[in-house]
Protein backbone atom coordinates (compact mmCIF):
# COMPACT_ATOMS: atom_id res chain seq x y z
CA UNK A 1 0.00 0.00 0.00
CA UNK A 2 1.33 3.42 -1.00
CA UNK A 3 0.19 6.25 1.29
CA UNK A 4 0.45 9.13 -1.15
CA UNK A 5 -0.93 11.81 1.18
CA UNK A 6 1.60 10.99 3.87
CA UNK A 7 4.51 11.72 1.54
CA UNK A 8 3.14 14.91 0.01
CA UNK A 9 2.14 16.34 3.39
CA UNK A 10 5.60 15.53 4.73
CA UNK A 11 7.24 17.30 1.80
CA UNK A 12 5.15 20.40 2.35
CA UNK A 13 6.30 20.59 5.98
CA UNK A 14 9.89 19.45 5.55
CA UNK A 15 9.07 16.46 7.75
CA UNK A 16 10.02 12.82 7.40
CA UNK A 17 7.87 9.73 7.06
CA UNK A 18 8.68 7.02 9.57
CA UNK A 19 9.94 3.80 7.98
CA UNK A 20 7.87 0.63 8.22
CA UNK A 21 8.72 -1.37 11.34
CA UNK A 22 10.39 -4.70 10.82
CA UNK A 23 7.82 -7.41 11.59
CA UNK A 24 8.33 -9.84 14.45
CA UNK A 25 11.89 -8.77 15.22
CA UNK A 26 10.54 -5.44 16.49
CA UNK A 27 7.47 -7.05 18.06
CA UNK A 28 5.24 -5.88 15.24
CA UNK A 29 3.25 -8.43 13.26
CA UNK A 30 1.85 -7.83 9.78
CA UNK A 31 -1.43 -6.17 8.90
CA UNK A 32 -3.96 -9.00 8.66
CA UNK A 33 -6.64 -8.75 6.01
CA UNK A 34 -9.16 -11.34 7.13
CA UNK A 35 -11.83 -12.65 4.78
CA UNK A 36 -14.16 -13.89 7.49
CA UNK A 37 -16.84 -15.02 5.05
CA UNK A 38 -16.91 -15.74 1.34
CA UNK A 39 -20.64 -15.23 0.92
CA UNK A 40 -21.66 -11.95 -0.68
CA UNK A 41 -24.92 -10.43 -1.83
CA UNK A 42 -23.19 -9.22 -5.02
CA UNK A 43 -21.11 -10.91 -7.73
CA UNK A 44 -18.66 -8.20 -8.81
CA UNK A 45 -16.70 -8.60 -12.05
CA UNK A 46 -13.26 -8.26 -10.44
CA UNK A 47 -13.79 -10.01 -7.08
CA UNK A 48 -10.51 -11.64 -6.02
CA UNK A 49 -12.41 -14.00 -3.68
CA UNK A 50 -14.84 -15.15 -6.41
CA UNK A 51 -17.66 -14.74 -3.89
CA UNK A 52 -21.33 -15.65 -4.40
CA UNK A 53 -24.58 -15.49 -2.45
CA UNK A 54 -24.30 -19.05 -1.12
CA UNK A 55 -22.90 -20.65 2.01
CA UNK A 56 -19.36 -22.02 1.80
CA UNK A 57 -18.53 -25.10 3.86
CA UNK A 58 -15.64 -25.22 6.30
CA UNK A 59 -15.53 -21.58 7.33
CA UNK A 60 -14.01 -20.76 10.72
CA UNK A 61 -16.37 -20.94 13.67
CA UNK A 62 -16.66 -18.09 16.15
CA UNK A 63 -14.50 -19.93 18.68
CA UNK A 64 -11.86 -20.65 16.03
CA UNK A 65 -11.81 -16.99 15.07
CA UNK A 66 -11.33 -16.01 18.72
CA UNK A 67 -8.43 -18.44 19.11
CA UNK A 68 -6.74 -16.98 16.04
CA UNK A 69 -7.26 -13.47 17.40
CA UNK A 70 -5.51 -14.42 20.64
CA UNK A 71 -2.53 -15.73 18.68
CA UNK A 72 -2.43 -12.65 16.45
CA UNK A 73 -2.42 -10.35 19.47
CA UNK A 74 0.42 -12.20 21.18
CA UNK A 75 2.33 -12.18 17.88
CA UNK A 76 2.26 -8.39 17.73
CA UNK A 77 -0.43 -7.91 15.10
CA UNK A 78 -2.11 -4.56 15.65
CA UNK A 79 -4.30 -4.10 12.57
CA UNK A 80 -7.21 -6.29 11.48
CA UNK A 81 -9.14 -5.52 8.30
CA UNK A 82 -12.36 -7.55 8.37
CA UNK A 83 -13.46 -8.39 4.86
CA UNK A 84 -15.31 -10.96 2.77
CA UNK A 85 -17.28 -11.65 0.62
CA UNK A 86 -19.47 -9.20 2.46
CA UNK A 87 -18.49 -9.33 6.16
CA UNK A 88 -21.86 -7.94 7.26
CA UNK A 89 -23.44 -11.21 6.08
CA UNK A 90 -21.61 -13.14 8.79
CA UNK A 91 -24.03 -13.56 11.74
CA UNK A 92 -21.32 -13.08 14.39
CA UNK A 93 -19.56 -10.15 12.71
CA UNK A 94 -20.40 -7.72 15.51
CA UNK A 95 -19.35 -10.18 18.23
CA UNK A 96 -16.01 -10.66 16.47
CA UNK A 97 -15.60 -6.93 15.87
CA UNK A 98 -16.46 -6.05 19.47
CA UNK A 99 -13.93 -8.53 20.82
CA UNK A 100 -11.26 -7.24 18.44
CA UNK A 101 -11.81 -3.68 19.64
CA UNK A 102 -11.72 -4.80 23.28
CA UNK A 103 -8.39 -6.52 22.59
CA UNK A 104 -6.94 -3.25 21.32
CA UNK A 105 -6.74 -4.00 17.59
CA UNK A 106 -7.18 -1.27 15.00
CA UNK A 107 -10.28 -2.68 13.30
CA UNK A 108 -11.29 -1.82 9.75
CA UNK A 109 -14.44 -3.00 7.99
CA UNK A 110 -14.27 -3.56 4.22
CA UNK A 111 -17.80 -3.62 2.80
CA UNK A 112 -19.67 -3.12 -0.44
CA UNK A 113 -21.89 -0.73 1.50
CA UNK A 114 -25.25 -2.10 0.38
CA UNK A 115 -25.97 -3.69 3.76
CA UNK A 116 -25.08 -0.58 5.74
CA UNK A 117 -28.62 0.60 6.32
CA UNK A 118 -31.00 1.73 9.07
CA UNK A 119 -31.19 -1.83 10.37
CA UNK A 120 -27.42 -2.24 10.80
CA UNK A 121 -26.02 1.24 11.37
CA UNK A 122 -26.63 1.29 15.13
CA UNK A 123 -24.64 -1.93 15.59
CA UNK A 124 -21.89 -0.64 13.29
CA UNK A 125 -21.70 2.62 15.22
CA UNK A 126 -21.57 0.84 18.59
CA UNK A 127 -18.55 -1.16 17.46
CA UNK A 128 -16.73 2.05 16.62
CA UNK A 129 -14.75 0.70 13.69
CA UNK A 130 -11.56 2.68 13.17
CA UNK A 131 -12.30 2.80 9.46
CA UNK A 132 -15.07 1.66 7.11
CA UNK A 133 -14.04 1.19 3.48
CA UNK A 134 -16.82 1.06 0.88
CA UNK A 135 -16.06 -0.14 -2.63
CA UNK A 136 -17.28 1.86 -5.62
CA UNK A 137 -16.43 0.97 -9.22
CA UNK A 138 -17.47 4.27 -10.72
CA UNK A 139 -20.52 6.45 -10.84
CA UNK A 140 -24.05 5.02 -10.84
CA UNK A 141 -24.24 3.36 -14.28
CA UNK A 142 -20.71 1.98 -14.20
CA UNK A 143 -20.91 0.81 -10.60
CA UNK A 144 -24.20 -1.00 -11.04
CA UNK A 145 -22.79 -2.71 -14.13
CA UNK A 146 -19.68 -3.90 -12.30
CA UNK A 147 -21.70 -4.97 -9.25
CA UNK A 148 -24.32 -6.66 -11.40
CA UNK A 149 -27.13 -5.11 -9.41
CA UNK A 150 -29.35 -2.19 -10.31
CA UNK A 151 -29.44 0.30 -7.45
CA UNK A 152 -26.18 -0.88 -5.83
CA UNK A 153 -24.60 2.56 -6.21
CA UNK A 154 -27.42 4.38 -4.42
CA UNK A 155 -27.42 1.80 -1.63
CA UNK A 156 -23.65 2.19 -1.14
CA UNK A 157 -23.85 5.99 -1.06
CA UNK A 158 -26.65 5.78 1.49
CA UNK A 159 -24.47 3.49 3.60
CA UNK A 160 -21.56 5.93 3.42
CA UNK A 161 -23.78 8.79 4.57
CA UNK A 162 -25.11 6.76 7.50
CA UNK A 163 -21.54 6.03 8.62
CA UNK A 164 -20.66 9.70 8.39
CA UNK A 165 -23.69 10.68 10.43
CA UNK A 166 -22.45 8.48 13.28
CA UNK A 167 -18.96 9.99 13.13
CA UNK A 168 -17.20 6.96 11.63
CA UNK A 169 -14.22 7.51 9.33
CA UNK A 170 -15.25 6.25 5.92
CA UNK A 171 -13.44 5.92 2.62
CA UNK A 172 -13.99 4.99 -1.02
CA UNK A 173 -12.25 1.95 -2.49
CA UNK A 174 -11.89 1.97 -6.27
CA UNK A 175 -10.35 -0.73 -8.49
CA UNK A 176 -9.00 0.88 -11.67
CA UNK A 177 -9.68 -0.90 -14.97
CA UNK A 178 -9.97 0.13 -18.59
CA UNK A 179 -13.76 -0.06 -18.25
CA UNK A 180 -14.06 2.48 -15.44
CA UNK A 181 -11.02 4.79 -15.73
CA UNK A 182 -13.14 7.55 -17.25
CA UNK A 183 -15.19 7.67 -14.02
CA UNK A 184 -12.20 8.56 -11.84
CA UNK A 185 -12.56 12.37 -12.12
CA UNK A 186 -16.25 12.17 -11.17
CA UNK A 187 -15.45 9.86 -8.24
CA UNK A 188 -12.90 12.34 -6.92
CA UNK A 189 -15.53 15.06 -7.25
CA UNK A 190 -18.00 12.80 -5.41
CA UNK A 191 -15.44 12.49 -2.64
CA UNK A 192 -15.41 16.30 -2.34
CA UNK A 193 -19.17 16.65 -2.52
CA UNK A 194 -19.77 14.00 0.13
CA UNK A 195 -16.86 15.13 2.35
CA UNK A 196 -15.43 11.59 2.35
CA UNK A 197 -12.24 11.12 4.38
CA UNK A 198 -10.24 8.71 2.26
CA UNK A 199 -9.79 7.47 -1.30
CA UNK A 200 -8.08 4.15 -2.00
CA UNK A 201 -7.22 3.37 -5.61
CA UNK A 202 -6.39 -0.26 -6.27
CA UNK A 203 -4.79 -1.34 -9.53
CA UNK A 204 -6.29 -4.47 -11.05
CA UNK A 205 -4.45 -7.55 -9.83
CA UNK A 206 -4.81 -10.97 -11.40
CA UNK A 207 -6.78 -12.93 -8.81
CA UNK A 208 -10.26 -14.44 -8.75
CA UNK A 209 -12.58 -12.76 -11.24
CA UNK A 210 -9.91 -10.07 -11.60
CA UNK A 211 -7.81 -12.74 -13.32
CA UNK A 212 -10.60 -13.70 -15.72
CA UNK A 213 -11.19 -10.04 -16.51
CA UNK A 214 -7.58 -8.98 -16.86
CA UNK A 215 -8.05 -8.23 -20.56
CA UNK A 216 -9.61 -5.04 -19.18
CA UNK A 217 -6.40 -4.01 -17.44
CA UNK A 218 -5.43 -0.47 -18.34
CA UNK A 219 -3.00 0.37 -21.04
CA UNK A 220 0.08 1.89 -19.44
CA UNK A 221 -0.72 5.45 -20.56
CA UNK A 222 -4.19 5.27 -19.04
CA UNK A 223 -2.64 4.20 -15.73
CA UNK A 224 -0.23 7.11 -15.88
CA UNK A 225 -3.06 9.54 -16.59
CA UNK A 226 -4.98 8.24 -13.59
CA UNK A 227 -1.94 8.59 -11.35
CA UNK A 228 -1.28 12.11 -12.61
CA UNK A 229 -4.82 13.09 -11.66
CA UNK A 230 -4.53 11.49 -8.22
CA UNK A 231 -1.16 13.17 -7.53
CA UNK A 232 -2.47 16.56 -8.63
CA UNK A 233 -5.63 16.20 -6.55
CA UNK A 234 -3.66 15.21 -3.47
CA UNK A 235 -1.16 18.05 -3.90
CA UNK A 236 -4.01 20.56 -4.23
CA UNK A 237 -5.35 19.24 -0.92
CA UNK A 238 -1.95 19.68 0.71
CA UNK A 239 -1.63 23.25 -0.55
CA UNK A 240 -5.14 24.15 0.61
CA UNK A 241 -4.66 22.62 4.06
CA UNK A 242 -7.15 19.78 3.64
CA UNK A 243 -6.46 16.49 5.38
CA UNK A 244 -8.14 13.99 3.07
CA UNK A 245 -6.20 10.78 2.59
CA UNK A 246 -5.19 9.29 -0.76
CA UNK A 247 -3.79 5.76 -0.93
CA UNK A 248 -2.98 3.37 -3.77
CA UNK A 249 -2.44 -0.37 -3.80
CA UNK A 250 -1.40 -3.37 -5.91
CA UNK A 251 1.14 -1.47 -8.02
CA UNK A 252 4.23 -0.34 -6.15
CA UNK A 253 5.49 1.39 -9.27
CA UNK A 254 3.28 4.25 -8.00
CA UNK A 255 6.08 5.31 -5.67
CA UNK A 256 8.60 5.49 -8.51
CA UNK A 257 6.14 7.30 -10.74
CA UNK A 258 5.57 9.88 -7.97
CA UNK A 259 9.31 10.50 -7.98
CA UNK A 260 9.21 11.19 -11.74
CA UNK A 261 6.13 13.39 -11.24
CA UNK A 262 7.95 15.37 -8.56
CA UNK A 263 10.88 16.02 -10.91
CA UNK A 264 8.47 17.98 -13.11
CA UNK A 265 6.27 19.61 -10.50
CA UNK A 266 8.29 19.74 -7.25
CA UNK A 267 11.96 19.66 -8.34
CA UNK A 268 13.22 21.15 -5.07
CA UNK A 269 11.77 18.21 -3.14
CA UNK A 270 13.02 15.33 -5.31
CA UNK A 271 16.06 14.37 -3.20
CA UNK A 272 14.04 14.38 0.01
CA UNK A 273 11.25 12.38 -1.58
CA UNK A 274 13.72 9.84 -2.94
CA UNK A 275 15.10 9.19 0.54
CA UNK A 276 11.59 8.85 1.96
CA UNK A 277 10.63 6.33 -0.71
CA UNK A 278 13.74 4.26 -0.07
CA UNK A 279 12.59 3.93 3.56
CA UNK A 280 9.17 2.78 2.33
CA UNK A 281 10.67 -0.10 0.34
CA UNK A 282 7.62 -0.98 -1.76
CA UNK A 283 5.90 -4.34 -1.95
CA UNK A 284 5.16 -5.87 1.45
CA UNK A 285 3.48 -9.17 0.49
CA UNK A 286 4.61 -11.91 2.84
CA UNK A 287 6.28 -9.37 5.14
CA UNK A 288 4.03 -6.55 6.39
CA UNK A 289 0.82 -7.65 4.68
CA UNK A 290 -0.92 -10.99 5.22
CA UNK A 291 -4.22 -12.66 4.54
CA UNK A 292 -6.40 -15.27 6.24
CA UNK A 293 -9.28 -16.52 4.13
CA UNK A 294 -12.71 -17.78 5.19
CA UNK A 295 -11.46 -21.36 5.62
CA UNK A 296 -8.50 -20.31 7.77
CA UNK A 297 -5.95 -20.70 4.99
CA UNK A 298 -3.07 -18.21 5.20
CA UNK A 299 -1.76 -16.42 2.10
CA UNK A 300 1.08 -13.93 1.50
CA UNK A 301 -1.59 -11.31 0.76
CA UNK A 302 -5.19 -11.18 -0.48
CA UNK A 303 -4.23 -11.66 -4.13
CA UNK A 304 -2.50 -15.03 -3.51
CA UNK A 305 -5.65 -17.08 -2.92
CA UNK A 306 -4.34 -19.90 -5.11
CA UNK A 307 -1.24 -20.20 -2.93
CA UNK A 308 -1.44 -21.68 0.57
CA UNK A 309 1.30 -21.27 3.16
CA UNK A 310 -0.62 -22.98 5.97
CA UNK A 311 -3.90 -23.19 7.84
CA UNK A 312 -4.77 -21.73 11.24
CA UNK A 313 -6.85 -24.87 11.81
CA UNK A 314 -3.62 -26.88 11.89
CA UNK A 315 -1.09 -24.53 13.51
CA UNK A 316 -0.95 -20.94 14.79
CA UNK A 317 -0.66 -18.03 12.37
CA UNK A 318 2.45 -16.90 14.25
CA UNK A 319 4.23 -20.13 13.32
CA UNK A 320 3.02 -20.11 9.74
CA UNK A 321 4.11 -16.53 9.13
CA UNK A 322 7.66 -17.06 10.36
CA UNK A 323 8.17 -20.33 8.45
CA UNK A 324 10.45 -19.77 5.46
CA UNK A 325 10.63 -23.42 4.40
CA UNK A 326 8.11 -22.48 1.72
CA UNK A 327 10.07 -21.19 -1.32
CA UNK A 328 7.71 -18.31 -2.04
CA UNK A 329 7.76 -17.03 1.54
CA UNK A 330 11.53 -17.40 1.67
CA UNK A 331 11.83 -15.30 -1.46
CA UNK A 332 9.34 -12.66 -0.34
CA UNK A 333 11.09 -12.24 3.01
CA UNK A 334 14.59 -12.22 1.52
CA UNK A 335 16.55 -8.99 1.78
CA UNK A 336 17.04 -9.21 -1.99
CA UNK A 337 14.17 -11.00 -3.73
CA UNK A 338 15.27 -13.35 -6.57
CA UNK A 339 13.73 -11.22 -9.30
CA UNK A 340 14.19 -11.62 -13.03
CA UNK A 341 13.76 -9.55 -16.20
CA UNK A 342 13.16 -5.80 -16.00
CA UNK A 343 12.51 -5.95 -12.27
CA UNK A 344 15.96 -7.41 -11.57
CA UNK A 345 17.66 -4.65 -13.55
CA UNK A 346 15.46 -1.75 -12.42
CA UNK A 347 17.38 1.15 -10.89
CA UNK A 348 14.40 1.80 -8.58
CA UNK A 349 14.14 -1.72 -7.20
CA UNK A 350 14.88 -0.46 -3.68
CA UNK A 351 11.79 1.73 -3.90
CA UNK A 352 9.17 -0.64 -5.33
CA UNK A 353 10.55 -3.93 -4.01
CA UNK A 354 9.77 -5.74 -7.25
CA UNK A 355 6.09 -4.76 -7.37
CA UNK A 356 3.31 -7.37 -7.58
CA UNK A 357 4.56 -10.94 -7.68
CA UNK A 358 0.98 -12.15 -8.20
CA UNK A 359 0.76 -10.72 -11.71
CA UNK A 360 4.03 -12.38 -12.68
CA UNK A 361 2.81 -15.69 -11.21
CA UNK A 362 -0.54 -15.58 -13.00
CA UNK A 363 0.92 -14.82 -16.43
CA UNK A 364 4.07 -16.96 -16.38
CA UNK A 365 3.85 -19.44 -13.52
CA UNK A 366 7.08 -17.85 -12.22
CA UNK A 367 6.59 -15.54 -9.21
CA UNK A 368 9.98 -13.89 -9.78
CA UNK A 369 9.45 -12.86 -13.40
CA UNK A 370 9.11 -9.17 -14.18
CA UNK A 371 5.79 -7.60 -13.19
CA UNK A 372 3.81 -7.09 -16.42
CA UNK A 373 1.74 -4.43 -14.66
CA UNK A 374 4.66 -2.00 -14.28
CA UNK A 375 3.67 1.05 -16.32
CA UNK A 376 7.12 2.69 -16.35
CA UNK A 377 9.14 2.52 -19.55
CA UNK A 378 12.69 1.17 -19.84
CA UNK A 379 14.29 4.61 -19.80
CA UNK A 380 12.48 5.58 -16.59
CA UNK A 381 13.76 2.53 -14.74
CA UNK A 382 17.19 2.55 -16.33
CA UNK A 383 17.19 -0.76 -18.19
CA UNK A 384 18.58 -1.30 -21.68
CA UNK A 385 18.86 -4.15 -24.16
CA UNK A 386 16.11 -6.17 -22.47
CA UNK A 387 14.02 -8.79 -24.28
CA UNK A 388 10.50 -7.83 -25.34
CA UNK A 389 8.27 -7.22 -22.33
CA UNK A 390 5.72 -9.75 -21.12
CA UNK A 391 2.36 -8.82 -22.60
CA UNK A 392 -0.42 -7.98 -20.16
CA UNK A 393 -2.70 -10.16 -22.29
CA UNK A 394 -3.29 -12.90 -23.40
CA UNK A 395 -3.42 -15.61 -20.76
CA UNK A 396 -0.08 -17.39 -20.67
CA UNK A 397 0.07 -19.29 -17.42
CA UNK A 398 -0.75 -22.98 -17.43
CA UNK A 399 -2.49 -23.83 -14.17
CA UNK A 400 -0.29 -26.03 -12.01
CA UNK A 401 -1.76 -29.45 -11.29
CA UNK A 402 -0.88 -29.11 -7.62
CA UNK A 403 -1.23 -26.04 -5.43
CA UNK A 404 1.93 -24.10 -4.71
CA UNK A 405 3.87 -25.54 -7.66
CA UNK A 406 6.68 -23.08 -8.36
Amino acid sequence: MFRLSRYLHALSKGATVAPKPKPVMMGTGPVVIWNLIRRCNLACKHCYATSADIDFEGELTTDEVYAVMDDLKSFGVSVLILSGGEPLMRPDIFDISRRAKEMGFYVGLSSNGTLIDKNSIDDIAKIGYDYVGVSLDGMRETHDYFRRKQGAFDESIAGIRLCQETGLKVGLRFTLTQDNASDLPDLLQLMRNEAIDKFYLSHLNYAGRGNRNRSSDLHYQMTRDAMDLLFETCWQDVQSGQRREFVTGNNDADGVYLLHWAKQHLPDHVDTLHQQLLRWGGNASGVNISNIDNLGTVHPDTMWWDYCIGSVKQRPFSEIWQDVSDPLMAGLKAKQRPLEGRCAECRHLNICGGNSRTRAWQLTGNPWAEDPGCYLDDAEIGVVDMPQRIEVTPYRRQKASGQNSL
